[in-house]
């Protein structure tokens, strides 16, 4: 039947940041679909020049408050690079723990908090607590650990203090490692299986639709890529390639589209995803064997084309993270912690970081003066690297929304948990574009 559809949902609730929705239909002609970002650009990149290279991290890690702790690590990474400067494996591995906290305190806050009301009908999480309390305090649990396992290791997990270039300015005790421990098998892992079932209960609730794309993540043959690696892509056909982390902008390819205030990207095809899905499409074998299990309880397989089941893709990182995390405890308590000097620079020259935050796969480059002064930067945000395939799953879900017969509401609720899916972080995505003026 034609029908006329007008959505237009101004600032998507449940994300961070504003994105808009607009979509125009009449007499069953599809007459416009847009994912609008209206952000303003934030001017990061400006702000670092002329910085010394021990302020820079303290500065981007300001880009964002829920990913602070990879905005870190990704700009000690490159400033590191740029300055000849070779971590130890301690502070490799304790980088790597803060890197989990991170990954599974986010992906708590995401799939429980803003994923799940959608599953249970619900406008947010709110109505939840006199229906289904003893989840919400379950959730609050969780949350609470994830912050608390990072502030162990960083000193603080929003815009953490102990990690800068060369290594750490302090380090956990042995007696915080071990207490972290305990708390992981004896509070947290009960609380995390609660939340599982629940998950377990409400898989079957979400939205079935497929588009195929590209995935890119990062990728180490040493473990499941977060904290580093080289830059890996898949295709539909399951194909892979591989890039270094200095050769980024040659895979990001960054443009301009009218629809948004933050640049879009694309490499093989149209657009790709990163995130939780497509890191788990590139590297779901190196995946912790309890969070396989996971993965198969929640029907979840690669090759994966379902942008939905990113909240799933979480699900299953956030068990690898728990265990992985139990893992580095282990090994640093087995080699004895201790407080090691910070590394000094070798050669002052530009550099390119590279990891993985809960969103995807995120860049930052730096030169640096001969005075360790910056010169320059640029970041690539992943929810920035999202927006065009977002567009184009909104083109294809669309038309099959419109012949399954949906209704308006119905329609706005499949876009908007389409965008929630992504768990975008719309304000860091944004950045600044080149004008120049002709006369």
């Amino acid at each position: 039947m034609a029908k006329d559809i007008n959505i237009n949902v101004h600032h998507v609730t449940r994300v961070e940041g504003h994105g808009n929705i607009l979509v125009n239909v009449s007499k069953g002609t599809i007459e416009k679909i847009e994912w609008q970002v209206p952000e303003a650009p934030r001017f990061f990149e400006a702000m670092i020049r002329g910085r010394h290279y021990s302020e820079v991290a303290r500065i981007v890690s300001r880009i964002c408050g829920i990913c602070s702790v990879g905005h870190t690590l990704a700009s000690v990474k490159a400033s590191e690079d740029a300055l000849g400067i070779q971590i130890s494996e301690q502070s490799f591995k304790l980088r790597s723990l803060l890197k989990h906290a991170e990954n599974y305190d986010s992906h708590i806050v995401h799939v429980l908090f803003l994923a799940a009301p959608d599953l249970l009908g619900a406008p947010s999480v709110f109505p939840l607590v006199p229906t289904h309390g003893e989840v919400v305090k379950c959730a609050l649990r969780l949350k609470r650990f994830g912050h608390e396992w990072g502030s162990i290791i960083g000193g603080r997990t929003t815009h953490p203090t102990r990690v800068v270039p060369g290594g750490f300015t302090d380090v956990p005790t042995e007696q915080e490692l071990r207490t972290l421990r305990k708390r992981i098998t004896d509070e947290m892992l009960p609380d995390l299986n609660t939340a599982l079932e629940v998950l377990l209960s409400l898989a079957g609730k979400f939205p079935k639709f497929e588009r195929q794309t590209e995935y890119m993540a990062l990728h180490s043959d040493k473990e499941y890529g977060l904290y580093d690696g080289v830059i890996q892509t898949v295709m539909p056909d399951g194909t892979k390639e591989k890039y270094k982390v200095s050769d980024y902008r040659k895979c990001t390819n960054e443009y301009v589209d009218r629809r948004s205030t933050a640049k879009w990207a694309k490499n093989k095809m149209g657009s790709y995803m990163a995130g939780a899905l497509a890191r788990v499409n590139n590297n779901f074998d190196q995946l912790h064997p309890e969070a396989k299990k996971v993965a198969g309880l929640l029907g979840m397989k690669p090759l994966c084309f379902n942008p939905y089941l990113n909240s799933v893709a979480q699900v299953v990182e956030v068990v690898h993270s728990v265990h992985e995390g139990l893992r580095l405890i282990d090994e640093l308590l087995a080699a004895g912690i201790k407080r090691e000097p910070l590394v000094k620079p070798t050669r002052f020259g530009s550099g390119t970081g590279a990891v993985e935050v809960p969103r995807g796969i995120l860049y930052h480059h730096y030169s640096y003066d001969k005075d360790g002064m910056c010169t320059g930067g640029d970041c690539i945000i992943p929810t920035n690297e999202n927006h065009a395939n977002i567009q184009h799953d909104f083109e294809k879900l669309v038309p099959e929304l419109l012949k399954a017969d949906k209704s308006e509401k119905e329609m706005e609720l499949a876009l908007e948990m389409l965008v929630r899916a992504y768990d975008p972080c719309i304000s860091c995505s944004t950045h600044y574009l080149d004008v120049k003026f002709t006369r």
